[in-house]
């Protein structure tokens, strides 16, 4: 029941962030001074799981050179007495195993993780959304795992949002499970909707960017047929997956920023650059400095 494969669909084209997406990565725009994707990437890492699966696409190799060995620059670190600095850029390579795929077309979420099938196997795995940066004392992805190992069935992170705000999200139907760990915190899942109006939404309890999926989800992908601007939903997946396995919503604890939001972006950047020992002294002062 272990988890040991996580999945990062990468590949697609990062439009809301034109242009300084037009020659670089999405998930390669900094927070602070690390990229989006090494936030997620770094608590896959905390997390126990060894190996990261990511689904790129074209125009991405600048992901996979950041997580790799760059001998030239550990060398010119090192002929600097920055020795630190270099242990730093060694740990980014070292951090997992990763393997890469190609998602040749844009055919959306549930098309993307199908195309890892072959690679995560016969096995639950994980899937995580490197726009949602999620900062948290146990990190999100093991604290849905626990609830993984207790029911052995899909679970997806879910958080309370304003009502106004669910039309931006995936909303699930559910009711509460009676666990003493989660109380108020774990539902089983009965139906969920994708970006419902704010009146026809079955709850505010919102889907987001980390999943833990039976492999079953491969049989259901494949009869899922694609949706508006024909992309495969993930979503519709799950639907279909609800019908024969459970599927359960689990609220976790952290707070949670969207990163692939312009707004959500710059909340990340300011708050995380206040949590750092060496910035956030200095920064709070600039921001009480400033006359807004």
């Amino acid at each position: 029941m272990r988890i040991s494969k996580a999945v990062f669909p990468v590949a697609g084209l990062g439009t809301r962030f034109l242009p300084a997406t037009k020659a670089q990565p999405k998930e390669m725009l900094p927070i602070v001074d690390k990229p989006l994707v090494q936030y997620a990437v770094e608590e896959v890492a905390a997390s126990g799981i060894p190996l990261v699966i990511f689904v790129t696409g074209r125009g991405k190799k600048a992901i996979e050179d950041h997580f790799d060995v760059s001998f030239e620059l550990e060398h010119e670190l090192a002929g600097r007495n920055k020795e630190e600095l270099r242990k730093q850029m060694r740990s980014i390579s070292g951090m997992l195993q990763m393997a890469y795929v190609r998602q040749q077309l844009p055919k959306g979420l549930g098309h993307a993780i199908l195309t890892a099938r072959h690679l995560v196997g016969h096995e639950a795995f994980a899937v995580v959304l490197a726009d949602d940066i999620i900062v948290s004392e146990v990190p999100c992805l093991k604290q849905m795992m626990a609830v993984h190992e207790r029911y052995g069935s899909s679970v997806v992170a879910i958080q309370r949002v304003p009502r106004q705000a669910v039309s931006s999200y995936g909303v699930i139907r559910g009711h509460p499970v009676r666990d003493r760990d989660w109380t108020g915190r774990l539902f089983h899942i009965e139906d969920m909707v994708e970006k419902p109006a704010p009146e026809n939404a079955p709850s505010n309890l919102a889907i987001i960017g980390r999943y833990i999926l039976s492999p079953s989800i491969f049989t259901e992908l494949d009869a899922t047929r694609p949706g508006s601007g024909g992309e495969v939903q993930l979503t519709d997946a799950l639907r279909r997956l609800l019908t024969r396995e459970a599927v359960y919503g689990f609220v976790f604890e952290g707070e949670r920023y969207d990163a692939g939001d312009k707004l959500g972006f710059l909340q990340a950047t300011v708050e995380l650059a206040l949590r750092r020992p060496d910035l956030g002294k200095e920064f709070r002062r600039y921001l009480k400095s400033l006359k807004l």
